[in-house]
Formats: structure tokens, C-alpha cells, sequence
């Protein structure tokens, strides 16, 4: 007897196993990746970029439209958890993200177009030797948040204000290649011990505001409103004192120096040397909870998860070209009045991307030792358009730089180098500026 179409078709849908609610070692995890690598591979591309100092894969999970190569106008988007090996929450979130973007491309039309539109990238553990060398779970605190080699792997990127001496370990390497190999818009990482959105920076000088409590980046106003985006859908996380031990955050979110300063953090290496906006994110009291609470937090956590991510759509991207439309690697292109200490650059096919909220701005897009090119922009309310406004910049000349090497700025204490020039005329600040920009790397 023939099947009817329909039944035929149904029969041919991918499915994986529901994804349980407990906690997923090294080895279940790694099973759970690959048969959604396997049975999603057109919107999926599992791949390890790195080992740990134990040797464990470190993971990250791409869904996508082309979800092994990056596409021109498609912002890159990353979640990083467990980077602190006790704080096993996040871990555990982020693959039941994996299972509801997957299970929902092509049924729920919101997560169908995030997919159309974003090339995610998962990263469910950075420190799983910390993970596996818990013994007893404990709330508060156990030796597996440090790595093998007992370093805090969120005091050990380079920091923009302060020397930071401890030597660069393997798993913070990997977060480093994996960050110049991309062209990250936006991210979070995941942890546990608080219930807040934290954004950056962690560490600070006068000039950023330390006199005054805090430490602001010059895109303050984008960063709070990405943490209250994730708070305000967490219905816990927005009561802003739910974890009752005497800390309390209006709306839920925190600027990362006011809570508490902290050298060498992740989010502050993000913003000033990858070019990506990172905010931190406290999704337990009890780092370590009991199993059973684990469908609780994914209930309070699933929409704050997707509204984030929507995010790397807001304000203006866009393309730079000289005379013969061939696109310029390594324009400067920032926003007037949002210079940042490290100047955001175009990456090899052109590109930049700018989170910016609806209003008018000045985009200004630098060619050195040519003039610039100005553009008055207006970007409306569009994240739900899932593209952000495009503004491409033409030079009238012909350009004459390598699409192979990409300039950054040298990973020495910038904001530092600042203060002790900062009696100095801004002609000469801008040369020291520009002097730093002696680190080049191949792009992958």
C-alpha cells in the first residue's frame, strides 16, 4: 500500500532523543553534540578549537544557515559557559538551547528566522577539567573553578587597565585564536553564584568613571540595554535581590566594576581587542544546584536566551570599498563620539558591524593616510527585522592592503598608557595610539 506524502515526508524529519534534565559529563555531552552534528548537519557544524591542559575537546556547536563559513551581512553571534568548572548551570542552558533552535528550525518562525539570519556559535563548556574534578557539589565554592592548572580562567585574559602577570593558559588561548579567527558581534558567557547581568568594564581607570563608582565603556548605553534585555525576561534575575545574601540589582543588571572590580575578565578583552560586545551572566545563587532544579532554570532562562541573541541585529553594518569595488580590510569605522581605545576595524571582506540603539548617529569610516568619509545615519527600531541597518562606505581611490592580515592593537594596558599620556597634546596620544597597532595575525 502507498504512504500518503505527507506520512512520507514525516517520515524523513530528523530527529534527536529528548535531551534530559540532569548534568552532562565530558562524554554525554560530546554523544549529544555529535548526533545533532549528525542529524542537523545542514544548519549545524560541530568542531573542537582547542583542548584543555587535561586534553578535553573544547566544543562549540555553529547553527546556521551556512554554519561552516562565515557569510557577508550575517553578524556572528557566541555563548561561552562553564568557564569556572563549578558554575555548571550555564553548561547545562546552553545545551537545551542547542536542542530548541535545532528541534524549531522550520516550526517556530522566530527561531526559524534567527537561524536564516545568525550564525550562533555554542560553546557549552570552557573549563571542563574543572567540571570533572568536582567531587562534591557545593553551591558556593569548590576548586574546580580553576583550571587543571588552578588558574581562574576570568582573571587570565590581558587586561586593558592593569598589567596582568599570570601566564596565559591553554583553555584562555584557544577563547583568544577562536576570537581573532571570527568576526564576533556579540556574546555573553555564562556563570553562576549570583543572579545578575554584569557588563563591562570589570577593571577601570578615573578616565572610565572608578572615581565615581563605576567604570563606562563609551557604548554605556548599548551595554545596559543588552543586560536589561536578558534580566527583564527572567522573571528571577530582574527582582534584582532573589539569591537573598545582601546583594541587590536594580532591574537585574550591574555594571562589572561596581559590583566588584576584577583584572584580566573576558568581557573587558572582548570589547577592547576583539571587537565584540560581552556581558557577563550570574544565572544561579547556588553555583552548583541540584539536579532537579535544572528544568526550573531553563524554564526562567529560555526567552531571555533567544532575546539576547536577536540582539547582534541592532544598528548599522556594512561594507567599505575603494574606487574598483573591491572591499578595504582594516578601516577604521566607529561611531562619532564612541571612539574606542582600540579602533574597531573592517575585517578581510570589508565588513564592520556597530551595535547602536535607534536614534542618529555620525558613522565615520577611516582609511589611514586618506581622508575620512562621513555619513549621517538614522537607525530605527528593527531587531525584530532580524538586520540591522546597512550603510556601505566608497573611497574614490584604489587600496592596496592584504586581505590576509588583519591589524589589531598590541595586548599592552591601553587605558594605562592613556592616563600617563593624558597631559599630552592629542596629536601625540593619537600617535602613540597608532603605534600600537603592530600585532598582525593570518586570518583562519
Amino acid at each position: 500500500m502507498e504512504l500518503p506524502l505527507y506520512l512520507c515526508v514525516g517520515l524523513w524529519v530528523p530527529l534527536v532523543a529528548a535531551l534530559d534534565f540532569k548534568y552532562h559529563h565530558q562524554d554525554a555531552m560530546e554523544a549529544f553534540l555529535k548526533e545533532v552534528a549528525q542529524t542537523y548537519d545542514s544548519i549545524t557544524y560541530l568542531h573542537s578549537i582547542g583542548k584543555s591542559v587535561s586534553g578535553r575537546n573544547l566544543w562549540v556547536l555553529v547553527v546556521g544557515r551556512s554554519p561552516r563559513e562565515h557569510k557577508i551581512g550575517i553578524p556572528e553571534f557566541k555563548y561561552i559557559a562553564n568557564m569556572h568548572g563549578d558554575e555548571t548551570v550555564g553548561r547545562e542552558l546552553l545545551l537545551h538551547l542547542i536542542d530548541h533552535l535545532v528541534k524549531n528550525d522550520g516550526k517556530d518562525p522566530e527561531i526559524t528566522r534567527l537561524i536564516n539570519n545568525t550564525r550562533i556559535h555554542i560553546m557549552p563548556t570552557m573549563n571542563p577539567d574543572g567540571f570533572e574534578s568536582v567531587e562534591i557539589p557545593d553551591c558556593y565554592f569548590s576548586n574546580g573553578r580553576f583550571n587543571k592548572n588552578e588558574y581562574d580562567l576570568n582573571r587570565n585574559f590581558p587586561d586593558g587597565f592593569e598589567n596582568n602577570s599570570e601566564p596565559i593558559q591553554p583553555e584562555t588561548q584557544v577563547i583568544k585564536n577562536w576570537l581573532k579567527s571570527e568576526t564576533f558581534v556579540l556574546s555573553a558567557n555564562l556563570h553562576g553564584g549570583a543572579l545578575v547581568a554584569s557588563y563591562p568594564f570589570d577593571n577601570g581607570v578615573p578616565e572610565t568613571g572608578t572615581k565615581q563608582g563605576h567604570s563606562l565603556t563609551p557604548d554605556n548605553d548599548v551595554f545596559e540595554y543588552l543586560a536589561y534585555t536578558y534580566s527583564s525576561r527572567n522573571p528571577e534575575m530582574s527582582k534584582g535581590n532573589s539569591c537573598k545574601n545582601g546583594a541587590s540589582f536594580r532591574n537585574g543588571i550591574t555594571n562589572g566594576y561596581t559590583w566588584y572590580p576584577l583584572k584580566g575578565g573576558m568581557q573587558d578583552y572582548n570589547y577592547i581587542w576583539a571587537q565584540c560586545f560581552e556581558i557577563t551572566l550570574e544565572v544561579s545563587c547556588c553555583k552548583y544546584p541540584p539536579e532537579e532544579t535544572l528544568a526550573d532554570f531553563w524554564k526562567s532562562n529560555q526567552n531571555s536566551l533567544i532575546d539576547y541573541i536577536k540582539q547582534v541585529h541592532l544598528g548599522v553594518k556594512g561594507q567599505v570599498f575603494d574606487v574598483n569595488n573591491n572591499p578595504i580590510p582594516n578601516a577604521i569605522v566607529e561611531s562619532s563620539g564612541r571612539n574606542h581605545i582600540c579602533p574597531y576595524r573592517t575585517n578581510k571582506f570589508g565588513e564592520y558591524y556597530l551595535l547602536l540603539l535607534p536614534g542618529s548617529y555620525t558613522i565615520n569610516a577611516t582609511v589611514p593616510g586618506y581622508t575620512s568619509v562621513l555619513k549621517q545615519v538614522t537607525i530605527p527600531e528593527n531587531t525584530e527585522n532580524f538586520n540591522a541597518l546597512r550603510v556601505d562606505f566608497h573611497f574614490p581611490f584604489q587600496v592596496n592592503y592584504s586581505v590576509n592580515t588583519r591589524i589589531s592593537c598590541s595586548e599592552v594596558p591601553l587605558y594605562m598608557y592613556f592616563k600617563s599620556h593624558s597631559g599630552r597634546p592629542k596629536s601625540h596620544f593619537i600617535t602613540l595610539i597608532l603605534l600600537t597597532f603592530v600585532s598582525i595575525f593570518h586570518l583562519k
